[in-house]
């Protein structure tokens, strides 16, 4: 199939060479595992686990309340400690850890395997058992997605930072479990097509699809898309693939679409077939600033300084340590931070990869950033609106549209950081919707006080009436008359007063 053509992107140097030279390589365990219980799309897990437990590989050490994925012992390990440590982005909000050492034991607590074509519920309910999560950056319950029936299943492996590769190794060294992984997630999704989606430029892992497509017999179809910015982004690559456009405000699943990264597919396969819960990903390090780049797979809770150690350690051009891509990359103060099921890549840039600071100039409202965005949206207009406190006119103006992918701060002539600022417009909406969402339920709570006390007064007030009515009654005289008697009677009985 030939895909549609999406509005706007960059055509990105590619810097990805270095880190595929060497293949699929595995990260030695590290001397301490810090293990986020937050590593999903909601509120972080509960510790099942205290200091001092020792935990084998695979074990459950925190369970979800509510919505969420389960955390297991990515190694046989003793806990060591459980604490409260920031997560990486500008927000940096504390989040419990758990402190683990490695005990080097071959334990394991894997799950029971299923076939394939078990039934659909079943496979959802393994999933979620395994903490599958998506792989691809949002990190967003697999099982949740897999809910309701889609049309299509699209498997995302347009790789489109132009510094990342770990899904350009994970399919040229295991495209058969990503196609296997793919009959699992349409049998769960009731999907009747599936889409494979590569990079024109992936062409070894292209290839190694088709082949697996070919050895497997399934019926998926392998599509190469552009190698353009941001053509890995679920919206721009579903209207690439199908020509739906999702709605402003909707979701993919409201065309019949549902999307998972290729990563996602592999490690659902695992969990059914294998049952090994999400344990490890595939993380791309790299950058001038590190000594061997590559993509390894790595235990989840290793510390990226462990991790960086393992391509070789820093060298001496290092200059800023960015976990993620240059484009949609958080950057990190230090690197005591864990790799987590969301991170995909470790880079570590040099100065000439950094933009000079302080060099903003006035918006000349050339068009530049409106025709670079791939979400259709106006940026100097949202610019405009941001900067003068106008947020609701931002907000429907679709600025929860944007994506954060950075081709307006690329294609602005003026050097404007327009996703800082829709980032940290987007962050004040949020809080106050927060806040206004506390105030509504005050609001309510107090309502609903004063309608009690409102209905407490008037029950106690109906009960009044009833005695008063129950008093008058000839029936209540009488037995008003007869109590009065009692009383003179017992005050006249001398032995009442013993």
């Amino acid at each position: 199939m030939r895909p549609h053509a999406i509005h706007g992107g960059l055509v990105l140097e590619g810097h990805k060479a270095a880190a595929m030279a060497g293949g699929l390589r595995d990260c030695a365990p590290p001397p301490r595992l810090l293990l986020p219980l937050r590593q999903h799309a909601g509120p972080p897990c509960r510790p099942v686990v205290g200091a001092g437990d020792r935990v084998v590989r695979g074990q459950v050490v925190a369970v979800p309340e509510g919505a969420g994925a389960p955390v297991h012992a990515p190694l046989a390990a003793r806990v060591l400690a459980l604490e409260s440590r920031p997560l990486p982005g500008p927000a940096g909000l504390p989040v419990p850890h758990l402190l683990l050492e490695p005990s080097g034991g071959s334990e394991d607590a894997l799950l029971p395997p299923l076939p394939a074509d078990a039934d659909p519920a079943m496979l959802r309910r393994r999933i979620a058992e395994a903490g599958v999560v998506g792989l691809g950056g949002a990190g967003f319950p697999t099982a949740e997605k897999l809910g309701a029936t889609r049309d299509i299943l699209v498997l995302n492996g347009a790789e489109c930072e132009p510094w990342i590769s770990c899904d350009d190794a994970l399919l040229r060294a295991h495209a058969g479990e990503v196609v296997r992984g793919a009959r699992v997630l349409a049998r769960a999704a009731g999907a009747a097509r599936v889409l494979l989606a590569v990079e024109d430029d992936m062409r070894e892992a292209l290839s190694a699809c088709h082949a697996a497509v070919d050895a497997e017999n399934e019926d998926i179809e392998v599509v190469a898309v552009p190698a353009r910015y941001p053509a890995g982004g679920e919206r721009q690559l579903i209207l690439a693939l199908t020509g739906r456009e999702v709605p402003r405000g909707g979701l993919p699943r409201d065309i019949g679409v549902v999307v998972f990264n290729v990563a996602t597919a592999r490690a659902a396969w695992r969990a059914v077939a294998l049952g090994e819960p999400l344990l490890e990903r595939v993380v791309t390090v790299t950058g001038p600033g590190v000594a061997r780049p590559g993509n390894y797979r790595v235990p989840l809770g290793t510390p990226v300084a462990h991790l960086v150690e393992q391509a070789g350690g820093y060298t001496p051009a290092a200059a800023r340590l960015l976990l993620g891509g240059p484009m949609m990359g958080q950057a990190l103060p230090h690197d005591d931070f864990p790799i987590g099921k969301t991170h995909s890549c470790v880079l570590v840039l040099d100065a000439a990869g950094l933009r000079p600071g302080g060099d903003e100039m006035p918006c000349i409202r050339c068009g530049d950033c409106a025709g670079a965005c791939p979400s259709r949206l106006l940026p100097q207009q949202l610019l405009w609106q941001a900067r003068a406190g106008r947020l609701e006119d931002a907000r429907g103006q679709g600025l929860f549209d944007c994506i954060e992918c950075g081709c307006c701060d690329l294609a602005c002539p003026s050097h404007i950081p327009l996703t800082e600022v829709f980032r940290r417009a987007k962050g004040e909406l949020l809080a106050a919707d927060a806040a206004a969402a506390d105030a509504a339920a005050a609001k309510s709570r107090f309502e609903a006080r004063q309608q009690r006390l409102v209905r407490e007064a008037a029950e106690r007030e109906a009960r009044l009436a009833a005695r008063k009515a129950a008093a008058a009654s000839p029936e209540g005289v009488a037995a008003a008359l007869e109590r009065a008697r009692a009383r003179r009677a017992a005050l006249q009985d001398p032995d009442a007063h013993e």
